[in-house]
Parts: structure tokens; sequence; C-alpha cells
């Protein structure tokens, strides 16, 4: 039996960072976007080239393996170089291979992350097998018998088994745990109330969650600090319809600004925890897939495990690689004693 499966994308990733990389930023009177942009026509000189394992369902295995969960990972791969190095590193981490789905005929997931000088990304991704995994090629068995299931975004043919895995979950009394990515949420709520509602916990970021509910914050609305007493009144209209799927606790990452989460009783607010952010990838991963890991750690403690989950996030934005900087328990326990300030506002 397992404690954690986890199902979604794996991927080799390239680390490409040059100074000649500017950041543009674009506004009209509504928005403004930036871009990372590089001189048309040249031959840009490269200052720094790094590859490493990952892919949101690998990211979140091989955290919750390093918290000491008896972790599998579902996840599809080729005959090939990506495939291999895929296969040696996640073995590397501890994680149970056996319910791997290898293709012979397709290529494995492939992403050239482009960094810039702020720390942030820009990612190109070559979905290969990750966007063909059919209902058929999983193994409902691991499923059936772990206590949880962590669905990262699938995307492409992927996304069609989104909705069996998770209603085989429930079925079997299996947690669930979803961060659906996306581009499977551009589906609209209505496709996915009853995904959600089998869900204990599900994740996303501000501009996703945005994307499902069709609710905007508006840049006219003060936003509040983390001192005050209120959510803005936009990202707690969110929560409020997320929550309405049903699900028992949803949660809006926000960057720099932290983390939101609601239960249906309490409003939660966790700050970000201090970090010298070195790449923003796999933040997200690490801070749902430890969320997930302390529930079930501190017998379901949502505050504790908002903590946990941030203090673990900063360790990996810290460091080059979606699973470079894991913490264990042990660990976090140690930075949450060294920084008695920070703490959870509940609403």
């Amino acid at each position: 039996m397992y404690d954690f499966v986890t199902i979604g994308s794996a991927t080799i990733d390239a680390f490409v960072e040059s100074e000649a990389a500017d950041i543009v930023s674009v506004s009209t009177k509504k928005t403004s976007t930036e871009f990372m942009s590089f001189p048309y026509g040249a031959k840009v000189e490269i200052d720094s080239f790094t590859t490493a394992v990952g892919g949101g369902g690998l990211n979140a295995a091989a955290n919750l393996a390093n918290l000491g969960f008896n972790t599998s990972a579902i996840f599809k791969i080729g005959e090939d170089f990506q495939g291999k190095t895929i296969m040696h590193r996640i073995k590397h981490a501890g994680v149970d291979t056996e319910n791997v789905i290898v293709s012979k005929d397709e290529s494995s997931g492939f992403s050239i992350i482009l960094l810039s000088f702020e720390g942030n990304r820009t990612v190109l991704a070559h979905r290969g097998t990750n966007g063909t995994i059919k209902e058929n090629e999983i193994n409902y068995d691991a499923i059936k018998n772990a206590k949880w299931l962590y669905i990262a975004p699938l995307n492409g043919q992927s996304g069609a088994v989104l909705d069996k895995l998770a209603h085989f979950a429930e079925e079997n009394n299996t947690n669930v745990i979803i961060n659906p990515g996306s581009s499977s949420l551009k589906k609209g709520l209505k496709y996915f109330e009853k995904i959600l509602a089998t869900a204990e916990v599900v994740v996303m970021n501000k501009e996703e969650a945005s994307l499902v509910t069709k609710i905007e914050v508006r840049p006219d609305t003060k936003t509040e600090s983390f001192s005050s007493e209120t959510i803005h009144p936009d990202i707690k209209a969110m929560l409020d319809k997320l929550k309405s799927t049903d699900a028992k606790v949803v949660i809006i990452t926000d960057g720099k600004h932290g983390v939101y989460a609601y239960d249906g009783k309490k409003y939660y607010r966790c700050p970000e925890f201090p970090a010298k952010v070195v790449s923003t990838l796999g933040a997200g991963d690490a801070l749902s897939s430890t969320f997930a890991a302390a529930l079930e750690h501190t017998n379901w403690n949502i505050e504790k495990s908002l903590m946990m989950a941030s203090v673990n996030a900063a360790s990996v934005v810290s460091n080059f690689g979606a699973q470079e900087g894991f913490l264990t328990f042990d660990e976090i326990e140690e930075r949450l004693k060294q920084a008695p300030a920070f703490r959870v506002e509940i609403v």
C-alpha cells in the first residue's frame, strides 16, 4: 500500500541563462504584460546551462518521498535518452517506478527553461509522451490501495483521464489533491465541478483561479497587506466560488503575496517565507505536495500545513532545478523555529 500515488508529467528540463535577455513590459489601458526578449536574428551567448529532471508529477513524487512517504509515480516516457535519464533520477529519489508507462514509439517530454535576471522564467515545453496517457495504461489498483492520489496538471490527450481518475479515487476512499493546470481549466468551472467535488484539496495559482472562476483581481481595488484584517475581496470571491464545488480545502497561490486557503469555515492567509529567489520553477509543485503531506503529518492542521508548505517552497526557489532544495519535516520545523514571527493569519 502506498501513502501517495502521483500522476502527471515527467520531463528533462534544460536551464538556460543569458545576460542578453531583456524584460520588456507592454501596457494597455487595462492590462500590463511582460515578455522576455532576445535580439532578433542575433547569435546569443549563453552564460549558464544545466539540466535536471522535472514535471509536475515527478516533482511532487520526489518531494513526497523526501518527506518520508511511500510514494509511487504514474507518468509516461519513451525508450529514449530522456526517458532513461528520468527513470534513473526518480529511482535515486526513492520513488517507486512500478507504475511507470513506457512507450516504444513516442518521445519523452523535454523543456527549455529561459531564466531571467529577476529569477523568473519562460518555459518552452515539448509534451511528448506526457500528452498521450490513456486510461488503459494506468494501474488503477495502485490508486485503489493508496491513501492519497496527487493529480498534477495533465495536458493534451492525457487530460481525458482526469474525470475517471478523480471519481475512481473517490469511490475507493483515496484522498485526492488536484492541481489541474491552466490548459485543462480553460474548459471552465462547470466542467470541473464534479471533478473538484471529489477532492480533499484543490490548488491553483491566482491566474488559474481567475481563468476558471471568471473573476479578476481588480487593479483599482487596494490589495491588503498581511497585517490587515481582510483578504482582497476578489481573492475571497475566488475562494468562495471554488469552495462551492464541495472540495474540502481550496488553495490559491499568489507568488510573493503568499497563499490563501478556505475550508468553508475559515479563511487562511500565509505569507511567502523569506528566501533569495534563484528560480521559481517547481515552487507550486513543492508547495501543493508539501501541503498534502503536512496534512497527513499533522492530522489535518491546515494552519501548520500552510506554514510547512511555504517553507519548503521557499527552499526550492532558492535553488536551480524543480527538485533541488527539498527539506525533511525536521528541517522545516527547524526553519520555523528560526522565524518565530512567521505565521498564518486566520480571518
